[in-house]
């Protein structure tokens, strides 16, 4: 405890105030005891001059000194004052005290001066004689009309002194007494205080490091134990509004995670003060090494520093699209810019969401294509169809054998028309997810003989052979059986068209452990290697002049993709160009 600035702070405070209160009250009782006393004193001197006047009248105005010289010792010893009788001329006539003989002259000590003007005189002074401080009464003796002496009376100061010295000692021993009681006081409430401040000390300290659990004894009606209730309410309230900003705080960097977009969050001096993942990914940064770099140490892109300080400049929502070279080809990143407020509404910094639309862009890409591949598409059978029409409506005469020729051309293009047209809409309705239709068990070698029946006089008719290869035992899958249908009858169809006379086509039914596959090869054309990644694409035809001559849309292997996704399974190519090609579709077999 002693080491406690607390307890030294109290007891200097109390022994100031202890002090401070001692000096007063001796101040003031000494000055009234000293009042006091020489009021007292002064009244006995006066009474004594009275008699010593008295007594002295007679002899100084008779001049006879004899009986006043043996007088005045004795009335001195018996008073206990000191006596003094002086002629007119300031010679000391008699005196209790000492030898009048060998004393000087008194005319000028000021009582007397005092009494030879008013009658009275009054004075306090040190004495060399005696060695201490006397105060001193005189009167002036008259007779008639004229002076003829002095007495004066004359006591020592010292009773005076030592008396205010005793009030003193008491004063000061009280004082004593009471520096005592300040440093028990001091010390029981350095005890008292220092243990409930040390308590609210490491309560504030908890609250510092985060820990919200503590608390301080909220007891006593004073104002520690308001603090006390007051710092608990405080933790409590600062638990709940911590507790919200934590929550809130992890939805915000969950929702920020979660985003496909990346956001990046700078401040009002361009350093990175948040950055998710995706960010990370497509700024080729590490998110949190990041945080605290200024953006353009983070990223060489100069498009991202621009983007947020035009939004800080211009306190609105900026957008901006940038190409980055990637491994893999050119990406397209989509960039909107916003500010950052703080409480004042002032600009506090800004964030910028990348929003990656390489694949938006594609398919825009191919949406257009897809347009204008359609459009021409329906336009050349429908060109032919109108000038075959027109031809037939101007020429009334034409003969039989052409008009029958042109009535199979136009009977030609209205079934390309409408193959196309089928065609379309299924992919529309693959692509839509529309309501899938039912599955059931199926045995794909089932499917690929009917199908391959089906087709084998057109193989026939074009003088290709056709071969089906299944497995001994059932190849069963989960599909519905048109979607499985157009996929053997789409494959079967392409090779068909791409391989000439005299080739040869194989289908195969085979099961694998976990997967069944459906392959067709054939020996025709073939695929140059730059043409393979895009062979499922819808209108992408390897040969376009044939592709139209023998009647194909270009959408027959875009639909058995599909399907083929939607049934779980995939599909690939293997191809030579001058050899033929192998469509291979697998789909997983059906549990037991």
């Amino acid at each position: 405890m002693l080491n406690s600035r607390l307890f030294w702070k109290l007891f200097g405070i109390l022994v100031a105030l202890v002090l401070a209160t001692t000096a007063i009250s001796m101040l003031m009782v000494e000055r009234r005891i000293e009042a006091d006393e020489r009021a007292g004193v002064e009244l006995a001197l006066a009474q004594r001059a009275s008699l010593l006047h008295d007594m002295s009248q007679d002899a100084l105005t008779r001049r006879d000194f004899g009986p006043l010289r043996r007088r005045v010792p004795e009335l001195g010893r018996e008073c206990g004052a000191r006596l003094t009788v002086i002629d007119a001329d300031g010679k000391v006539l008699a005196d209790s005290e000492e030898d009048p003989e060998r004393m000087d002259s008194h005319l000028d000590r000021p009582e007397i001066q005092a009494a030879l003007a008013s009658g009275v005189g009054r004075a306090q002074r040190y004495s060399r004689t005696l060695g201490t401080s006397l105060i001193y009464h005189a009167l002036a003796v008259r007779s008639g009309t004229g002076v003829v002496g002095y007495v004066r009376v004359s006591v020592p100061l010292s009773e005076l002194e030592a008396r205010l010295d005793r009030m003193r000692l008491l004063v000061l021993t009280g004082g004593g007494v009471g520096v005592l009681i300040c440093f028990v006081a001091a010390w029981f409430l350095a005890q008292r205080l220092g243990a409930r401040l040390c308590e609210m000390i490491d309560l504030t300290g908890a609250v510092g490091r985060g820990d919200y659990s503590v608390s301080v004894d909220p007891s006593g009606s004073d104002e520690l134990g308001e603090l006390g209730r007051a710092l608990n309410g405080m933790c409590r309230e600062l638990k709940t509004r911590t507790d919200t900003i934590v929550s809130d705080r992890n939805k915000f960097i969950a929702i920020l995670g979660s985003m496909v977009e990346g956001v990046v969050a700078v401040d009002r001096d361009d350093r990175v003060v948040h950055m998710n993942e995706v960010a990370g990914r497509l700024l080729r940064a590490a998110p949190s090494e990041s945080v605290g770099k200024r953006i353009w140490e983070v990223t060489r892109l100069v498009e991202v520093s621009e983007i947020l300080d035009q939004a800080r400049r211009t306190h609105g929502e900026t957008d901006a699209e940038v190409r980055l070279a990637q491994a893999n080809g050119e990406a397209r990143i989509e960039l909107r810019a916003t500010p950052l407020l703080d409480g004042a509404g002032q600009v506090a910094g800004a964030v910028v969401v990348l929003h990656d639309v390489t694949e938006l862009r594609r398919l825009e890409g191919m949406r257009r294509d897809f347009v204008a591949n359609v459009s021409h598409e329906l336009k050349t059978p429908l060109t032919a169809i109108r000038a075959l029409v027109e031809t037939l409506i101007e020429d009334r005469d034409m003969e039989s054998p052409t008009r029958e020729r042109f009535h199979v051309k136009i009977r030609d293009q209205t079934a390309r028309l409408s193959s196309l047209v089928a065609d379309l809409l299924t992919l529309a309705r693959i692509e839509s997810q529309a309501a899938p239709r039912e599955r059931r068990p199926m045995d794909v070698r089932a499917v690929v003989r009917e199908c391959a029946a089906s087709l084998a006089p057109s193989a026939q008719k074009g003088g290709i052979t056709l071969a089906v290869h299944a497995a001994a035992e059932p190849v069963v899958v989960e599909a519905d059986e048109e979607s499985l249908r157009q996929i053997v009858d789409n494959l079967l169809d392409n090779a068909l068209k791409y391989t000439p006379s005299g080739g040869r086509i194989e289908i195969r039914a085979l099961a694998s452990e976990r997967e069944a596959r459906i392959e067709v090869a054939d020996t025709g054309i073939g695929i140059e290697p730059r043409d393979l990644e895009r062979i499922f694409e819808r209108f992408y035809r390897v040969d376009k002049a044939r592709s139209r001559e023998v009647g194909g849309t270009g959408l027959g292997l875009s639909i058995v993709k599909h399907l083929t996704i939607s049934l779980g399974g995939g599909v690939s190519v293997e191809s030579q160009v001058g050899k033929g090609s192998t469509f291979r579709v697998t789909l997983p077999l059906r549990g037991p």
